[in-house]
């Protein structure tokens, strides 16, 4: 049974972590943050979260810099960098408690296997997080589109815990949804992420990168956008996972009113930290290679971004 009032840990103090560990701590739960550049400022100065309507600090706040320090908690989130995934061995295993549930928000395909292979598949719930959020500093997190969450199961369909932690979600005022297929799931959110996050990189100068709005712009690259959106939608087909038209439609309708976003790889890329390369693109592409689909268009992007990388 999963409890009313949960231990919590965040694990990673990036944009996504501090925006959920954030709101979760607001609601009066138990949130330590396991952070590491950035501890220091979290224990001087706490977390700032900011969405639309809203801005708040907590401080103090519990920031700890080794697993050890916070011991089995009940919910774990990853808001980790899938580059990082390396780390998991050394960082899950203190938080692990016979019931332990571990929330993973990272993008792509892959990753919650990855997370599975330390943690086990049972304990496993994936994250897609339809957001618009940037760490602009240490400990502040800025949400200018809060979007919703998606839950999903890694080994099948929600169970009762699933929609408690969905639950916990909602009453720190975040919208979420519970998945009924988690692998249905990633596949729609790549239609954004694969697109728009590539493209930031590419279409940009070195090392400046490209805004959404800018994409938008230009026919050329808006062109490029729909193509390698197709693209997924027919890798997924082959998948097993239907993506419908009208799906492409909205993601490029709620793209234009952002404005000048800086998605969070073209961020990466513009700071010189390393880029989701595999989760986001590579494993697609391996997707679409093994099942026969043609993906010229995912082929360049991935090239030119390796080429970036």
């Amino acid at each position: 049974m999963f409890p009313v009032h949960p231990r919590i840990a965040i694990v990673g103090a990036g944009a996504l972590g501090l925006y959920y560990g954030g709101r979760l701590a607001r609601d009066g739960h138990d949130v330590t943050f396991l952070a590491r550049g950035d501890l220091p400022g979290l224990r001087l100065n706490g977390v700032t979260v900011a969405y639309p309507g809203e801005r708040y600090t907590l401080h103090p706040v519990k920031a700890v810099a080794s697993a050890e320090e916070i011991g089995p908690v009940d919910l774990v989130v990853i808001g980790l960098k899938a580059t990082a995934n390396g780390a998991l061995s050394r960082l899950l295993p203190p938080l692990l408690g016979p019931e332990t549930v571990v929330v993973n928000l990272q993008n792509g395909l892959g990753v919650d296997e990855q997370v599975a292979a330390v943690a086990g598949a049972d304990r496993v719930i994936g994250a897609l997080c339809f957001v618009c959020v940037n760490r602009t500093a240490p400990g502040v997190a800025e949400c200018t589109l809060a979007g919703y969450v998606a839950l999903g199961e890694l080994k099948g369909e929600p169970v009762t815990r699933t929609e408690a932690v969905a639950a916990l979600f909602r009453e720190a005022g975040l919208k979420t949804q519970v998945a009924a297929s988690l692998l249905t799931a990633r596949w729609h959110k790549l239609v954004w992420n694969l697109p728009f996050n590539g493209l930031s990189i590419v279409a940009g100068a070195e090392r400046e990168g490209m805004t959404t709005d800018l994409i938008l712009q230009n026919a050329n690259l808006e062109a490029r956008v729909w193509a390698l959106m197709r693209e997924v939608q027919a890798i997924a087909r082959a998948q097993g996972v239907e993506i419908a038209d009208s799906h492409l439609l909205r993601q490029v309708e709620q793209t234009r009113p952002m404005g000048p976003y800086k998605p969070s790889t073209m961020l990466d890329y513009v700071a010189g930290r390393p880029l989701e390369l595999e989760p986001i693109w590579g494993e697609p592409l391996r997707r679409a290679r093994l099942l026969g689909v043609d993906a010229p268009e995912l082929e360049k992007l991935y090239a030119e971004l390796a080429a970036r990388a």
